[in-house]
């Protein structure tokens, strides 16, 4: 299979590599950018473990080949926080609020609900409920998470 060229900005930070058109953008993230915050859960799109966003929209990193992206921009968990020093104010919140446990599915719920809350700033805790419909968690009972997300919405007022 020819090998395609593909160049990307992660993070802030243009990528450029040469892959096979089947690599999927999550093994493309894992592997090619070594930022191993995008999860492989399920890989059929359904736990929402591998979201990214693509051009500040959530997606399944999953279920986008990497050549897909090309042009385009890409964030990732790792790109979250202002600084090394500083988190995210969503990331803080879900450290206050105990809204992880095990931390699989934590990336692709911050990057959902990073843009959820830049969609709608003020979210009713029924509205971030529909809003996590996409992204399974099997440890919490997602009642931290929903206290975290309105915590987060709060301060990013």
């Amino acid at each position: 299979m020819a090998e395609l060229e593909v160049q990307l900005v992660v993070n802030g930070e243009p990528k450029k590599a040469t892959v096979e058109p089947r690599l999927t953008l999550a093994d493309f993230l894992r592997e090619v950018c070594h930022l191993t915050g995008t999860h492989l859960g399920c890989e059929h799109g359904v736990c929402g473990a591998c979201t990214v966003q693509l051009d500040g929209e959530p997606v399944r990193s999953c279920l986008m080949f990497a050549v897909q992206a090309h042009g385009r921009r890409i964030a990732t968990v790792e790109g979250m926080a202002p600084s090394a020093t500083e988190l995210h104010p969503l990331q803080q919140a879900f450290h206050e609020s105990h809204g992880l446990q095990c931390g699989f599915c934590t990336p692709g719920i911050l990057m959902t609900m990073e843009a959820f809350l830049r969609a709608e700033p003020d979210p009713s805790p029924e509205r971030i409920r529909a809003a996590l419909a996409g992204n399974l968690c099997r440890c919490t009972g997602y009642q931290n998470i929903v206290t975290a997300v309105r915590l987060a919405a709060d301060r990013m007022k």
